[in-house]
């Protein structure tokens, strides 16, 4: 007994005085999260914008993997934050159209509380979280406060409504809203009667001091330095390039006289823009100059082999109805079909990069079928810490493939919206089925879903050729699939797969075209 006691004793001395280990936790790689907003597959020059410039991004990809089959959360930016932040696809995600939250006077409709597993899950795991830009799952006060939802610092936009300004009168700094060097006015108004559509000055009073990208950009830095000695997550889900058409003078000087331009005065639903297409490819080179920042930080602090990079959008580009922009000019959408709010590619499928220095080889492209859900379990596999991995989530981790190691093709990709008339499809291999209309459907008396549609996306990736009725056994396969994965939403209901009366979600005029 005594000779334990001694040996006891003797092992509680060396451990006490040994070096100790660092805790497991000081070692996790950062994580920097970008997501574009609106911004199109064929956006950026890694895949195959020749208009635009943007050499910070497409080094993260000639550094890192790019993905050619990449699905955002949603067609629409709040369902697709719900996704990316739950890791539950749209058919079991809270949230999962936009709307404006009631009883508050801005932001969406909150997420209960517990909600957001991504940052609540790092959070727990030791990790200093931050979001920079734009929010859209609660104002704050809110059960969808994302100082409530595992966020430890904020700045930028709460509301997605405020968003549609860049140079707005205020933005969040966590709970407190702060004042900018900027007068009010509307983002959504028409060029005034009397001016001079060709004379910049006449555009004056659609800007002011503070661009609110550049003030974001700046906190965004600041939590990099103030935290480079401990693992972080930087999420940085930017409000570029979504409407309006703003961006300071330096960076339009650019592109001006670049493009064939016509004058847009505001007559589909933002404001108007001497030059819309030299702007829209200015805010994306602006974007990418911040981009850039970040990533020159990182190694300056010599955290470049610690961080893990990712860039992605929160959905497909505008169809050109929409505040000046012009998609089909700049082959935003990549020859895909459909936009944002659409389930068709051009809708939701989204430029993906994923760079780890020393990790993920160099300049791999590959074809996964991989979507917002995913980016839950795969961080957590990366970061080592699969065993923290939330249960039920739809998502499925993909760190095998960034690593290199051979991985199983993802069952199937799901979704679906109220939005935009009402909408389901569902990807299984190159099969990918979707329905439309489902709102209308759910009008008649006794009417059952729209017709399925049926793609095979690797002969007919534009999406041209229906061919359900050439293949009713997939139909029918993918069709039940699709009813297995929908559950019924109380405040975000499909008539045509709910049986329910078509009810108008409550909306402001400025949350349209979130």
């Amino acid at each position: 007994m005594k000779t334990r006691i001694a040996l006891a004793a003797l092992l509680a001395l060396i451990l006490t005085s040994a070096p100790q280990a660092a805790p497991l936790e000081a070692n996790r790689p950062n994580i920097v999260f970008f997501v574009a907003d609106d911004l199109g597959y064929g956006d950026l020059g890694c895949y195959g914008q020749t208009q635009i410039r943007t050499p910070n991004i497409d080094r993260m990809a000639a550094e890192g993997m790019r993905f050619t089959a990449h699905y955002s959360g949603n067609n629409v930016c709040a369902p697709s934050r719900c996704v990316l932040m739950t890791g539950l696809h749209p058919g079991h995600a809270y949230i999962r159209n936009n709307r404006q939250a009631q009883g508050f006077d801005e932001g969406q409709e909150p997420v209960p509380p517990n909600s957001l597993t991504l940052p609540l899950t790092l959070k727990k795991l030791g990790y200093t979280t931050g979001a920079f830009g734009k929010w859209g799952l609660g104002p704050f006060g809110s059960t969808g406060d994302p100082l409530k939802q595992g966020i430890d610092r904020f700045f930028g936009f709460n509301c997605q409504a405020v968003a549609h300004n860049y140079y707005p009168t205020h933005l969040w700094d966590n709970d407190q809203r702060i004042a900018l060097n900027n007068p009010k006015f509307s983002a959504h108004q028409k060029f005034p009667e009397g001016a001079d559509p060709n004379d910049p000055k006449s555009y004056a009073q659609f800007s002011g001091k503070d661009y609110a990208p550049d003030r974001i950009g700046e906190q965004a830095l600041k939590f990099i330095r103030d935290n480079k000695d401990r693992p972080f997550f930087l999420y940085y889900p930017t409000i570029v390039p979504h409407l309006a058409l703003q961006v300071p003078d330096d960076s339009l000087a650019e592109y001006l006289g670049k493009f064939p331009e016509e004058p847009y005065l505001g007559d589909r639903g933002y404001l108007p823009h001497r030059t819309p297409r030299a702007a829209y490819a200015a805010m994306i080179t602006r974007m990418d100059r911040e981009v850039g920042r970040v990533m020159a930080l990182i190694q300056e602090l010599g955290l470049d082999e610690r961080t893990i990079f990712v860039f992605t959008s929160d959905n497909g580009p505008l169809y050109n109805r929409w505040g000046g922009t012009d998609a089909d000019f700049f082959n935003s959408a990549a020859g895909f079909r459909g936009r944002k709010g659409s389930f068709y590619e051009g809708g939701f499928r989204v430029p993906c990069i994923v760079r780890w220095r020393g990790r993920i080889a160099e300049g791999a492209v590959n074809d996964r079928v991989t979507g917002f859900e995913d980016w839950l379990p795969t961080l957590l596999e990366l970061i080592g810490a699969k065993d923290a991995t939330p249960p039920g989530l739809d998502g499925i981790s993909f760190a095998p493939t960034l690593l290199g190691r051979t991985q199983e093709p993802r069952p199937f990709l799901y979704r679906e919206s109220p939005g935009y008339g009402g909408q389901q499809c569902i990807r299984v291999g190159n099969w990918k089925a979707i329905r439309v209309n489902l709102n209308a459907a759910g009008k008649a008396k006794n009417a059952g879903p729209a017709p399925i549609e049926l793609y095979d996306l690797a002969k007919d990736p534009a999406e041209t050729t229906d061919l359900a009725a050439k293949h009713p056994d997939v139909v029918a396969s993918l069709a039940k699939l699709m009813k297995e994965q929908h559950a019924k939403s109380d405040i975000f209901p499909i008539p045509g797969l709910d049986g329910v009366p078509v009810k108008k979600a409550p909306a402001t005029k400025a949350a349209k075209g979130l």
